[in-house]
This record gives structure tokens, sequence and C-alpha cells, in this order.
């Protein structure tokens, strides 16, 4: 190409360093070009609540306006702020690579409470104009309160040192991208599998005229396909469901081997619980439409569910049986006893890591009162057991949720952290030892049984449409007496639960994490008969 290119862009610090990426990305294969500022209307009005703005254009129209006028050539966007559709005489010529689409919750350090989930102090406030993150933040924090934010990245992050807010949400990449500092407050990262991010985050997009062929060629050395091809089926989810970035919709779609996992989470509004829904295939372009079938106006989902633990009324569970009127029936058929009164302080001394795989083995373990020493890190296996932890004033190291897909590669990801170290495994008398065979024989490891279960005796049976089987003692202690019926749906906690249905041959649904959150996506999940 033998001309310089103008790059429109907005006057934000992050929209600069983001067409000035997309320029350095250009002189890397040869072209030249130079930057452009437009004002856009969402730049001008700040009195309005971003609910009021985004979904309608006023981040991208000034800049669609001069691409159509000729007086620029190509505009760079942040792919989320672009309607679904483009105006008449535009494309999407390229994309970039993602950026991390996770969420921060950025806390101000006097309003941090790490018993908390998040970190955050009960009835805290936060600061974000975005009905999805309200929607979600909501459903794992319902004592939270929220409060407009706009402005910069510099202006909102200013007005939480200000201390007119608790804390303040903020997409990850934008703070990445200008390399803020914000070393002066609490930051919890929150993955996109746990608050699902709104469609395309992380992601910029190269916009031009559709009559301009020869700029659209020029551009593809630097267009990123893979996610190109993920990035679609967040958008199309956008489209189908007609929703604008303003609307409680997230969407997330990532490439794990061959296949394609995507989460989707819809609410009503941003004071609605959400719905989440998790799927996999081998197909993209498929996903989209099951996605959209699972939150047809007519479904039919399940009227009892029962579950082989106790169940908080206040739990995020207990909240999606009663927004769908699921009658729940919550009991354990194990009993948990301890096995040991005593620690001896000489191996906590020298133990470099603990893992814990369980609530009950954190509960057990802690019941202790283990003095630790500061060196001492610790190790669950996802977000249930990070929640537990959070009881006892501590916050994990290592979380299997973030790390891995299976306990296997959980194993494997922990044991490259911990090799050649000392690793304290409290469990169950009898569990398997995933983890144990895992980890190196440069590794040494000490297996601390602290609790055993016990199966009840004469468990009745359910009727519920629904079973979830939580461990595989409880799965053992049902199947003494009972079977399950033909019409009757299983949902397994655990690969080692599932193990005991792979012998019978029974089928079953794997949630995608073993949490509540999870079970919450495979009961919305499953197809029901009305």
């Amino acid at each position: 190409m033998n001309r310089k290119l103008i790059i429109g862009t907005r006057g934000s610090a992050l929209a600069l360093w983001q067409a000035n990426f997309i320029k350095d990305r250009l002189a890397e294969i040869g072209i030249e070009s130079e930057l452009k500022i437009i004002k856009t209307q969402g730049d001008i009005i700040q009195h309005l609540r971003l609910d009021k703005l985004e979904g309608k254009g006023f981040f991208t129209k000034e800049l669609e306006e001069e691409l159509l006028l000729g007086t620029i050539d190509l505009a760079v966007h942040s792919h989320k702020d672009l309607p679904t559709v483009n105006p008449p005489g535009l494309i999407i010529a390229a994309v970039s690579e993602r950026e991390n689409p996770a969420e921060l919750l950025i806390i101000h350090k006097d309003c941090v409470d790490i018993k908390k989930r998040l970190s955050l102090k009960h009835n805290a406030t936060v600061g974000t104009s975005s009905n999805r993150r309200k929607a979600q933040l909501s459903s794992i924090r319902p004592d939270l309160e929220f409060t407009d934010l706009r402005g910069n990245l510099q202006t909102r992050m200013q007005k939480l040192r200000d201390e007119q807010y608790d804390a303040i949400m903020l997409a990850k990449a934008g703070i990445s991208r200008i390399d803020m500092d914000i070393s002066d407050f609490h930051i919890e990262e929150i993955p996109p599998v746990e608050l699902v991010p709104a469609p395309a985050q992380g992601v910029l997009a190269i916009q031009i005229r559709e009559i301009d062929t020869e700029l659209f060629q020029a551009l593809q050395p630097i267009n990123n396909e893979e996610v190109q091809k993920t990035i679609a089926v967040e958008r199309k989810v956008l489209n189908l469901f007609d929703a604008g970035c303003h609307a409680p919709l997230g969407a997330y779609c990532r490439k794990v081997g061959d296949t394609y996992e995507a989460w989707t989470s819809i609410a009503d509004t941003s004071d609605d619980f959400p719905d989440r829904f998790y799927v996999k295939g081998t197909d993209p372009a498929l996903l989209p439409e099951i996605i959209f079938s699972k939150y047809a106006k007519d479904r039919v989902l399940p009227k009892s569910v029962f579950i082989s633990r106790d169940l908080d009324e206040h739990s995020y569970l207990s909240r999606f049986f009663a927004k769908h009127n699921i009658q729940a029936d919550a009991r354990s058929l194990i009993k948990i006893f301890p096995i040991i009164n005593k620690l001896d302080p000489f191996i906590l001394k020298h133990v470099d890591w603990i893992f814990f795989g369980s609530k009950n083995g954190i509960e057990h373990f802690f019941s202790l009162e283990p003095r630790l020493s500061k060196k001492t890190k610790i190790a669950v296996v996802g977000r249930g057991s990070e929640e537990t932890l959070r009881k006892f004033d501590r916050v994990a190291d290592f979380s299997g949720e973030q790390s891995g897909i299976n306990m296997e590669e959980i194993g494997a990801n922990f044991a490259a952290l911990a090799n050649g170290g000392t690793v304290l495994i409290p469990r169950a008398k009898g569990s398997l030892e995933t983890i144990q065979k895992a980890l190196s024989p440069e590794t040494k490891v000490i297996n601390m049984p602290v609790y055993e279960t016990v199966l009840e005796d004469n468990v009745n049976a359910t009727s519920a449409e629904v079973l979830i089987f939580t461990s595989p003692s409880n799965a053992e202690a049902y199947f003494v007496n009972n079977l399950i019926e033909p019409e009757q749906q299983v949902i397994c906690i655990g690969r080692s639960t599932a193990a005991i249905f792979d012998e019978m041959g029974l089928s079953y649904t794997l949630p995608y994490s073993p949490d509540e959150i999870g079970l919450a996506e495979a009961i919305f999940g499953l197809d029901y008969k009305s």
C-alpha cells in the first residue's frame, strides 16, 4: 500500500494507546499511518448513565461518520463498544489479539475484608455503570450497593482515591494496556468464567469502508482469526437477544484444544438474578443458537431438585431455586467425623504448601488451630474451597479454578508450582489421591487424613426431577437402598463422583465448576419435559 493512512480515534489515554498499538502493528507490515483525534458524544456527555449511551453508538458514531466521509481511512474501537450491526458501507476488517478479559474489583484498602467473598466489606458501595456487572456482582454478593461511575480510567481511579466509593470495577484489559499504577489498592481479579465479561471485551476492532478492498487485504496480516471466531460467538449472542452494551448480558467464548467453550449470563434488569449457561462444542458457529434456545420464554425448568448436602437459604443456589420456583430437597447422606485432634508444630514449620481438595478438609484442618509459617502458601481446588478458606482469614495463593479444567490438569499445574518443596495435603480418609500422584518425585508429600465419612443408614429415595450428588460417599449412601428412576436426571460434582455413575453405566451432567454457580449453570442447561 503506497498511501499514508489516517487512523481515527477517541482522545482518552486508553483510546490513544489502542490507536498507537494499531499504528505500530501497521508499521511492522510496512504501512505508514498517523492519528486523528475525534470527540464522540459519549466523551462529551458525562452526566448521563452509561445505559443511556452504550449500544446507541455514542462512543462510535462520530468515528463512523468520518469514515463514511473519507476524512479517515480506519477507526480503532474497543470492540465491546460497537453495535453488532455495522452502519451501511462499513465493515470490521481486522481484530487484535485478546487482552485478558477478566474484571478487576479495585478496593480501597480501608474497605477490605478478606473473610468476605471478593475481599470486600459488608454493604460496601461499588462504582460501576454496567448493568451486566451489577447483576452478576449482586448474585454473589447481594449485600453490595451500586453507584454510577463515569469518566476515563484516570478520573475513575481518582474518584476511588477520593473515597467516593468503597470499590470500583473495571476491565483488566484497559488497566493493563496503559500500565496504570493501582498498587495503593487491594485488587481482586475475577476470571471471565466467574464474572462473564461483555462480548468482545479485551479486543480491538479495526473498522474501514466496505469498498476499500485494498485496505482490507492489507490489514489481514494483523488480523487474529482465532479471536475473530471466538468473539463472533459472543457478538452473535448479543445480536440474537437484540441487546446493546447497556444490557445485563455477558458472553464469553474461548478455545481449549479442539473445543470451544462458551458462558452466558443474562438478567432482565440490573436488579434481577442472572441465569447462566455453559456449553461447549467443536463448531463455534453452532453455539449461539444453542445458547439462544436455552433462554426461550416458554422453556421449562425442573419443579424439584435433590442435593446431597445442606443448603443455606441465602446461598447462590437457593436464590436460583427461588427465582424459578424450584423445590429443593437438601440433605447430606453421610456423617463426617474428625480423625485427629492435634497437629505437630514441627511438621507445619517446614511445609511450603498446603493443598485443600475440599471444604471439609479446610474446616477440619483449621478447627485444629494450626500455627502456620509465614512462608507457607495455600492451594485450593476451586471457588467453593476459596470461599470456605476466607472464613479462616486466609486467601488462596493457588486456585485450581483458574488453572485447569479437570483434576489431572489442576494437579499438573500445581505440581510445577510446588516442585521440590514440601506439600501437606489434609484430606478425607480413603480419598482419591489425584493431586498426590501428579506431584514430582522431588516434591515431599505429607498425607494427612483429618476426617472420615460414614454413610447414613436407610437413606430414603427422592422423587425430585434432578438429583445432585456432591461426593462419592453421598452417591454410595443413596445407592445402598435406591435406584435412579428413568425420568430423573443426575448432576455430579467432580469426576470422582462421576466415576461411580460411569461404573454403573448411568448418564449424568458434570458442571464446569464444582460450586453453586456451576450447579446453577448445569441445572439451567438441562432439558426437561413440560
